[in-house]
This record gives C-alpha cells, sequence and structure tokens, in this order.
C-alpha cells in the first residue's frame, strides 16, 4: 500500500521543472498583484443587473420566518471591483449567496446577466464563490491543490505541460510559487486566500463572488488580497466581495461600493462618489473621518433610523445608478445586442466551461483520497487497533463457544455482539469525520469540480481497502478463538457479512454526518441505532413482535446480518454437535428426558401434598 501511496504522490505533485516555460524564483513580496495572467486571458465582460430582490429565512419550527432582503436592485458592471458593506446582519452574505446562485429557497425577484435573463445552468459555468473560511486540503501541498484542481476543471484534451503552464502563470501572478511545496495548512491566512482564488482562476471565471476576502488578516495581507482582487477584475472579470469595515486605504481600492442597512440598499456607486452623494442628501461626512466608517455608523443607526429611510428614499432602493463613473450606462437591449447568442454559444462550448467525464473525476479524487490516507495515518492505525484489541477481547470471552453445543446460546450473543462492532465502529467513525469534509464538497461541487456521484464512489473505494484489511484481522481472530467451524465456505460468508455490515454501517453514518453536525450527529446515531437493535430479532425473536411494529425488521439491517451469521455458522447441512452435558438447549433427546422427568416430579409432590392435606382433614 505504501508503494501504491508513492506513485499516487507523484502523480498528482507537480514541480516546474516538469513545465515547458521556465520562471526564475523571485523574492517574497510585499505586494501581491496579478500584472496579467499570460496562460489565463482577460475575458468577456459580464454585466449583472438584479431587480427587487427579496430573501425570506425560516426561524425554526413553529417560529415562523424573517425577511432578510427587501425587494433591492443593483448593477454589477464588469471590470470593476465591487463592495458590498453593511453593519452586522444587513443581508451582505444573503445577498452575495442570492447573486451566486448559492441560495436559491426563499428567494424572489429577477438576475439579468448581459441583459437576459439568468440561466442557473450556464451562469455557474462562468461565475465562482470563494466563501469566508479557506475551504483548503490542508494535507496537500499548494501545488497538489493546483495540480488536482486542474485535472478536475480543464478538458481533458490539454496534456499535463499545458495544464502545468497555467498553474505555474497563476502562482507566479498571485506570490505563491515560492509556497509550492509547503502544505496548504501551513500557510498564513494571506496565502491561504490567495490559494483559494488561484484555485477557482484555473478555469476563468468571468464572474467571482467572495464571501468577506478580509476577514481574519492583518492589514498587509488585507491590502494584498484586496489588490489582487483589484487587478484580475481590471482585467475584464466581474469581482464582487463583501467587507465588514474597511479601513480609508482598503476603501479606496475598491471601485464600486454597495451600502446595505436593514437589508435595504442606501447607496450604491463609486467609491469616491460616496461623500458628495452623503452632502446631497443632507448627512454630510465629518472632516477626517473615514467615510466606510461614517456610512456604517448610519446604517447601524448610530444617528437615527430617519438618516437609514433617507438614504433608502434617496437611492431608491438600488434603482438609482447616478453615482457611477460611467455617464452612458448601456441599457437591457444594448447589451443583449452587445451579446448574441451566438456569443453565449461559444462560451458555453469553451475550455473553461468543460465538465471534465465522470471517470476522470474519480480517478482525481481517487488519488487526492488515497495521498491523504498516506499523510494521516493516525486513523488507519487506530482502526487497526481497534479491531485487534476487541476481537481479542470478544474471543477470550467467548472461547470455544462455536464448538460447544451447551454454549449455543452463548454463541448467538456473540455474533450480536460482533454485529454491535460492526456497525458501532465505522458509523461513529464516519459520524466524527464527515463534517469536517462536509465544507470542502459544499464549495467543489457548487463550483463544479465534480458531481456528487463521483465523490461519493470515491470516498467509498479509498477507505474499502482499509476496511476489507480490519475486517479481515477482526474475523480471523474472532472466528478461531471462538472455535467457529474452520471451513472456507462458512469463513468466507462470515467475514462477506462483516464486511457488507460495515459498508452499510458508514452508509448509514455518512447520511447522519451529512445532515447534522458533529454533537448533533454524536447523539443521533446511537440513537438511530436503537431500532436497529430492536428489530434484529435479538431478545425479542421476530415471532414475537406485535404486527404492527413487524415492519421495523425489515427496515433493520442487523436483522438480514444475524440471520446471515446463524445461516453461515449453524447452516449448510451441518453435521449435529455432541454434548457433554446433561441438558444441552435445542437438543430434542434431552428436552424431552428432561420434560418427562421434571413433569413426573411436579405431578408426584402435588400428588402428595394433596394426600397429606387429606390425611391432616381426617
Amino acid at each position: 500500500m505504501m508503494l501504491a501511496g508513492a506513485q499516487i504522490e507523484e502523480s498528482v505533485s507537480y514541480t516546474p521543472e516538469k513545465a515547458s516555460v521556465s520562471i526564475a524564483a523571485k523574492e517574497p513580496q510585499k505586494h501581491v498583484v496579478a500584472q496579467g495572467l499570460t496562460r489565463v486571458p482577460s475575458t468577456d465582460p459580464v454585466d449583472i443587473q438584479f431587480t427587487n430582490i427579496t430573501c425570506t429565512v425560516r426561524l425554526g419550527f413553529n417560529k415562523g420566518s424573517k425577511q432578510i432582503l427587501h425587494g433591492v436592485n443593483g448593477r454589477l458592471r464588469p471590470k470593476q471591483l465591487v463592495a458590498i458593506m453593511g453593519p452586522s446582519g444587513a443581508g451582505k452574505s444573503t445577498l452575495l449567496d442570492v447573486l451566486s446562485g448559492y441560495r436559491v429557497t426563499g428567494v424572489g425577484g429577477a438576475v439579468f446577466i448581459n441583459g437576459r435573463g439568468r440561466i442557473m445552468k450556464r451562469f455557474k459555468k462562468m461565475s465562482c464563490y470563494i466563501q469566508q473560511d479557506d475551504r483548503l486540503q490542508g494535507l496537500l501541498t499548494v501545488s497538489e491543490n493546483m495540480a488536482l484542481a486542474a485535472q478536475l476543471k480543464l478538458s481533458t484534451k490539454l496534456d499535463k505541460y499545458e495544464k502545468g503552464e497555467v498553474i505555474e502563470d497563476i502562482l507566479t501572478n498571485l506570490g505563491l510559487y515560492e509556497h509550492m511545496n509547503t502544505r496548504a495548512g501551513q500557510l498564513s491566512g494571506g496565502q491561504r486566500k490567495r490559494l483559494s482564488i488561484a484555485l477557482e482562476l484555473i478555469n476563468n471565471p468571468l464572474i467571482m463572488f467572495l464571501d468577506e476576502p478580509t476577514t481574519g488578516l492583518d492589514s498587509s495581507s488585507c491590502s494584498q488580497v484586496v489588490q489582487l482582487c483589484q487587478s484580475l477584475a481590471h482585467q475584464g472579470r466581474t469581482i464582487v466581495c463583501t467587507v465588514h469595515q474597511p479601513s480609508a486605504s482598503l476603501f479606496a481600492l475598491f471601485d464600486h461600493v454597495y451600502i446595505l442597512a436593514a437589508g435595504q440598499c442606501l447607496y450604491q456607486g463609486t467609491t469616491k462618489n460616496l461623500v458628495p452623494y452623503l452632502d446631497q442628501a443632507g448627512v454630510p461626512c465629518p472632516m477626517y473621518h473615514n467615510p466606510a466608517d461614517y456610512i456604517i455608523e448610519l446604517a447601524c443607526g448610530e444617528y437615527g433610523e430617519d438618516k437609514i429611510k433617507l438614504l433608502t428614499t434617496k437611492a431608491e432602493n438600488g434603482r438609482v445608478l447616478d453615482y457611477f463613473d460611467e455617464t452612458d450606462i448601456p441599457s437591457m437591449e444594448a447589451l443583449r445586442k452587445q451579446n448574441p447568442l451566438s456569443v453565449l454559444r461559444e462560451q458555453d462550448t469553451g475550455s473553461g466551461t468543460e465538465e471534465t467525464p465522470q471517470s476522470n473525476q474519480l480517478s482525481v479524487l481517487m488519488k487526492r483520497g488515497f495521498l491523504k490516507a498516506k499523510r494521516d495515518a493516525t486513523m488507519t492505525h487506530l482502526r487497526l487497533i481497534v479491531n485487534v484489541v476487541v476481537g481479542i477481547m470478544l474471543g477470550s470471552l467467548f472461547i470455544n463457544a462455536g464448538n460447544d453445543s451447551s454454549r449455543v446460546l452463548e454463541n448467538y450473543n456473540l455474533l450480536f455482539a460482533i454485529l454491535m462492532h460492526h456497525m458501532m465502529s465505522p458509523m461513529m467513525l464516519t459520524i466524527l469525520t464527515f463534517p469536517a469534509e462536509m465544507s470542502i464538497l459544499s464549495k467543489e461541487h457548487f463550483n463544479r469540480w465534480y458531481s456528487l456521484g463521483s465523490y461519493y464512489i470515491s470516498i467509498t473505494v479509498v477507505d474499502l481497502p482499509i476496511s476489507i484489511v480490519s475486517c479481515a484481522i477482526f474475523s480471523v481472530i474472532v472466528y478461531t478463538m471462538s472455535s467457529q467451524p474452520l471451513e472456507v465456505a462458512r469463513f468466507s460468508m462470515f467475514f462477506a457479512i462483516s464486511l457488507y455490515t460495515v459498508l452499510v454501517a458508514q452508509s448509514f453514518g455518512l447520511m447522519i454526518g451529512a445532515a447534522f453536525n458533529v454533537v448533533n450527529g454524536t447523539f443521533l446515531g446511537p440513537t438511530l441505532s436503537v431500532p436497529m437493535m430492536m428489530f434484529a430479532g435479538f431478545g425479542v425473536t421476530l415471532r414475537d413482535l406485535p404486527s404492527y411494529l413487524y415492519w421495523g425488521s425489515y427496515v433493520s439491517y442487523l436483522r438480514y446480518g444475524l440471520e446471515g451469521f446463524i445461516g453461515a455458522i449453524y447452516g449448510l447441512n451441518r453435521p449435529k454437535l455432541d454434548c457433554e452435558e446433561v441438558y444441552c438447549h435445542y437438543r430434542y433427546v434431552c428436552v424431552c428426558v428432561c420434560c418427562i422427568v421434571y413433569s413426573v416430579t411436579s405431578l408426584a409432590i402435588v400428588m402428595l401434598i394433596f394426600k397429606r392435606m387429606k390425611d391432616s382433614s381426617n
């Protein structure tokens, strides 16, 4: 397995020597600016217009709902870096989610792309969404993350050298070339944010949405990230960011700003026109005061709620476009003429929007999974140790129980205990580990890296070898120590049933881990396992179940596992077991003899008692 891991690592790692274009190593930069991505060309401009956007979220069961956005309007022009600003709870991230298509439930209004109504399938091909937390594979290096992303996002028609040139170009311009052999988990906050942007630049998106890219960064890193976004926008992209409260120098780097307060638009236009706008509205910005701080103070209601209403009315909730630099903003009809349907056809068939086949997705995702398993082998070692220890413990408790007819019930208990181990261990492991992968999965799937089917198959295949090895070790230990019949057919059935139970339990854990967080999943996992045990036929036999509960036996996969174990151990025309005890359960002759002896003895005692009672009465 170690050799296979080494081969996988070699196939996904990228080194500059393999590329056909050599770039000299550069000194660390204080300011990172993408001065021109030669291998990622400038894009066709994309104009975004949204009208009467509303968003309502449910607060919980029987708690009603709350409207976050109240009919906001706006225009996002190409080649501009746009900042959506506002206080906490103003609806910045919600508006970004709606515009990116990340949120679709409870949303009203319309979004237009170059004058035409947005078609979500086409829109996702030309856009990407980089969320606030940097969702990266921390065990992989920068070059490995980029190489895997290139294999998933770029056309399979490009060879590894062409993909390598794209990677090298992006890393050089984003100031990450010197860190290409550093693991993503060891990067600084600003470097992680730049890597998140670099991963999405591989397929050259026309539109980029970034949720609070400066959160958690120092002032220098904030400036680097915003300068990078500004440079990328000026190359032809439409880039939209949410920002909480930038400094004056950071605020000046944005071309346009969109201010929200309580789900309504207070202002949209260029940053330099904000101060004149406030003067015209009768709420002038004080001298030597940061306009970004002042507008946030207004949006928070520090100067009265009437000021918010005044600015919302003046901006007409985002309909006013008088504070743009452009004197003649093209209408929707003009945009449709500038971007005929033939252009859309070319965009749909471009290499950057082409989905890679599922076979390629499976191959790349399995490479990534095996590489991660190799670098973080702690969980693999723990799984092996747990299976060995539990196997020895169960084997010691039920030693020689499988070949002794007087201990049939004990062996039955052993088989159920084995099922419990195969159910709980993989299920709880998956519940505890999968939620950590959910954030990465949601980001990569939303940005069209791969399909959910490819991801599920890949994680199942990656986990299969260790599941087989640990299950085989456990089965050999328990089977031999408990003296089960040493026949190939019986052991094969025993092992197969054990492995199938493990796989079903893992799927059950994935379902819970995908639906709930770690805390709720840890509670619900064992709780939902109780009905599986109740309807497995252990304790209460299936024939004793009430008719209205019998359906539960068909749902419980432990029932099928227990019946399979019984068939593997005692079926297949197994000869009758010898019994050296006076009483052996399920041995018909002994049972009959015992019944006769007990019946005769009981009858004699009853007759004796009645005789004495009769004599005493006389």
